[in-house]
């Protein structure tokens, strides 16, 4: 496991993302976080899972394009999670790059079907996913922002590995060097002559256009909210609703796949509010939240709490 590295002040770095994109990046199907920004981190990033339920067509749309570029790589039978929870921290995954989405798309080094993941203006490079046992409610912010310590550490003692289908090691040019990885280190070593385009059966192209068409759905709700300053601690950003830091980016449906799935990530479109999680909450129970399509709502903090201290050494 690398140790976290951060071009700021980030302890326990965490990143809240639209579902079915949460999910699937906690799950190991997803492998690069797509951004307008480059990554301020390595090592460890948290994901959270915002409060807007996804809908069936988002999930096939995403399901369908994971489907079709596994199979690029002879993958079949992906197994996908039977629930997208929202409002819940989910898991974390490892950071070790983020590069420009042409130098992915023409990186030999990596599989075919990560290259065509290659859908957004920069590209988080993510490893080694772990997923919450118990998935657990808390509150969401903009950007990547430190999870409270006490958050943390009941969070902590709950992850468990998880076997993507096909994993990938992203190799540092500079192994002594976390941060090597990053946008134009490896241009040197991808072929001018190169076309970044696969060739692509009418499925693969009917799939990323779906799945584009799904991520660009909630630019348009949010693209006239005006842009908020932030700090790199949860405590000094303001509350919901929330903006993602790039809103004013590019909103065409080429642009992201999974940064304009974060466009309002944390305006929900349910009734209820959803509160932060207290740590003295998760010793008595909650009501678990409202329902929808398929996402589940979770575990009651008292079941988290039972996990909690089951986990704990002896």
């Amino acid at each position: 496991m690398r140790r976290g590295h951060s071009s700021g002040n980030y302890r326990n770095p965490c990143l809240t993302m639209h579902q079915p994109w949460a999910s699937l990046l906690v799950y190991g199907i997803k492998r690069i976080e797509g951004r307008t920004w480059a990554a301020p981190i390595r090592g460890r990033l948290w994901i959270h899972a915002a409060s807007k339920v996804p809908d069936e067509a988002t999930i096939k749309a995403m399901e369908d394009f994971y489907r079709e570029i596994y199979a690029v790589d002879g993958i079949a039978d992906l197994k996908f999670p039977e629930y997208y929870p929202v409002s819940r921290l989910l898991g974390c995954v490892e950071v070790v790059g983020c590069v420009r989405r042409e130098e992915l798309a023409c990186w030999e080094m990596v599989p075919e079907g990560v290259r065509l993941e290659a859908q957004t203006d920069l590209c988080w490079l993510c490893e080694q996913p772990q997923k919450l046992l118990i998935p657990f409610e808390m509150r969401g912010y903009q950007g990547v922002y430190n999870l409270e310590k006490k958050i943390y550490e009941a969070a902590i003692r709950g992850l468990t590995p998880v076997e993507g289908p096909l994993p990938v090691k992203f190799l540092l040019p500079n192994p002594q060097d976390p941060f090597s990885l990053k946008p134009g280190s490896i241009s040197a070593n991808v072929p001018e002559t190169r076309t970044s385009e696969l060739e692509r059966s009418s499925s693969l192209t009917a799939a990323i256009a779906g799945a584009r068409a799904a991520a660009t759905q909630f630019s348009k709700k949010v693209q006239d909210l005006e842009t908020t300053p932030q700090t790199n601690t949860a405590q000094s950003v303001r509350t919901l609703p929330l903006k993602s830091e790039s809103f004013e980016e590019d909103t065409t449906p080429s642009a992201n796949l999974s940064e304009t799935s974060n466009k309002g990530a944390l305006t929900s479109n349910n009734k209820e509010k959803i509160s932060p999680i207290k740590y003295e909450e998760i010793t008595r129970p909650s009501q678990p939240s409202s329902g929808g399509l398929r996402p589940h709502p979770g575990a009651p903090s008292k079941i988290f709490a039972a996990a909690v201290r089951a986990l704990k050494p002896s």
